[in-house]
């Protein structure tokens, strides 16, 4: 596949079996369940398998496609952190409030309250992949295997491959960010619409995205709270609360079997995930050659065979 084709949606989603919420230091977090309720039983064939949405505050839409991963019947479990999509906002919180311990915490209360705490498996994609790794390395109780999407290892790599992609953009398009972020107009529709040629190369190629994709761009627009606090303004400036983090010389300390994908286009670049491959022991990968950030919107039926048989391979 060449640089300007993109890939097609993929399938329906199903809805779910069960919703509900975690009471959580004082708020609500929203769960949804896809797939048999009774396969959250601790005596199931199958262990359910527990998705981290990233951002850190986008909502879980956009990762829905991974309900297909409940087709040879597990049960898969989506939430929305603290902060976005259907759990509790919090847009006057202190900003001192929003840590990664807040959300590793906030994952044990969702698979407690579920049942599964003892067994389940934990797919992280992008910030979701940074926090399962933090989750893995605080308490590691219960988790069947790993999965890392998109994910980087540390916030310098990030930035790293951030400014590599955009520096491969049409000069125009360049221009136009630098302009924008030097008068500080980043809130216009002319920054948007060069933001929208990255988006478009590196974050999702399926173009226009998907309805679910959309949902989660259009939360995040509405309430950036946690975004914005943790990351910063934009994928290309992060100066939040996660500026400096890095989980690389940690690594060693994950011991459950790990895998590790990511796209071909994505702005998770090699460099940034592969001190996962190299430093967890056993860890292995895979890249799918037609994605970008959302190999499971991208290519749905790849990424269902990859991900779904690694997981029945550590059930």
């Amino acid at each position: 596949m060449t640089e300007d084709k993109a890939p097609t949606a993929g399938r329906a989603i199903p809805a779910p079996s069960r919703t509900g919420t975690v009471p959580f230091r004082g708020h609500q977090t929203w769960f949804r369940v896809t797939g048999d309720p009774e396969a959250l039983r601790p005596d199931a064939s199958q262990a359910p398998l527990v998705v981290l949405h990233g951002g850190p505050g986008v909502a879980h839409d956009y990762t829905l496609a991974m309900t297909s991963l409940a087709g040879d019947g597990r049960a898969v479990v989506h939430y929305d952190q603290l902060g976005c999509g259907l759990s509790a906002h919090l847009p006057d919180a202190d900003p001192a409030s929003w840590t990664v311990e807040l959300f590793v915490e906030e994952l044990r209360a969702v698979v407690d309250h579920l049942g599964i705490a003892d067994r389940f498996h934990l797919l992280g994609q992008s910030w979701g992949g940074m926090l399962a790794s933090e989750v893995l390395l605080a308490a590691p109780g219960g988790v069947a295997s790993l999965t890392i999407a998109d994910s980087p290892a540390s916030m310098t790599l990030w930035l790293e491959a951030a400014a590599t992609l955009r520096a491969r953009l049409p000069e125009e398009v360049q221009a136009t960010l630098l302009h924008h972020e030097e008068q500080g107009t980043t809130d216009s529709a002319e920054y948007a619409a060069a933001m929208q040629v990255f988006y478009d190369r590196h974050v999702c190629r399926v173009v226009p995205n998907p309805p679910e994709v959309l949902a989660s761009f259009a939360q995040l627009e509405a309430d950036p709270t946690v975004y914005h606090t943790m990351n910063g303004p934009s994928e290309f400036h992060v100066v939040g609360t996660l500026k400096d983090w890095s989980v690389v010389d940690r690594l060693p300390g994950i011991a459950v079997p790990t895998l590790v994908v990511s796209g071909a286009h994505d702005e998770a670049m090699p460099l940034v995930w592969e001190p996962f491959v190299e430093r967890i022991p056993g860890a292995r990968s895979h890249v799918f050659a037609d994605s970008s950030h959302m190999p499971h919107v991208e290519e749905p039926e790849a990424f269902t065979q990859v991900v779904g048989g690694f997981l029945r391979e550590h059930d």
